[in-house]
């Protein structure tokens, strides 16, 4: 149905976000970055667009919400394995990150942890064997 995702989040300082993705690793589609905001690259087709406050909030006639005291989503994201989940988020912690929670379900795994501006995201792994035949089905077959 749909071939490309583009997740908007408000900030409240651009160069501080691109900072912080940056230690992260990650990359940004300069032709639709500048001043007012940045295209972070999530994936193949994925992005997040990180834009100043006042400029978000001039897309929509409502407040925006304060990430910080208002949870509007969870970005959940895939890793290719545990490892790199923990990887991600101890780094991001290290940038300055708030610590979120974790789950581990044998066949799936995940971390959370907060951004600069309150932004929950969600990185998760899953056994190739769970995607294949379902969570219950690799969880049976593990036990």
């Amino acid at each position: 149905m749909h071939s490309k995702i583009f997740i908007n989040l408000p900030v409240a300082d651009v160069d501080r976000s691109r900072e912080f993705f940056t230690e992260l690793g990650y990359s940004f589609d300069e032709a639709f970055s500048d001043e007012k905001a940045v295209c972070l690259v999530l994936g193949e087709n994925m992005v997040a667009m990180l834009l100043q406050r006042d400029f978000f909030g001039s897309f929509h006639p409502v407040t925006t919400a304060d990430a910080t005291t208002t949870k509007e989503c969870v970005v959940c994201v895939d890793a290719e394995s545990r490892a790199a989940v923990d990887t991600l988020v101890d780094n991001a912690i290290s940038a300055g990150a708030k610590p979120g929670d974790t789950e581990d379900h044998g066949c799936m795994y995940g971390r959370s942890y907060d951004d600069l501006d309150g932004h929950s995201w969600q990185i998760m792994w899953m056994d190739p064997a769970a995607m294949a035949t379902g969570p219950d089905a690799a969880s049976t077959a593990q036990s």
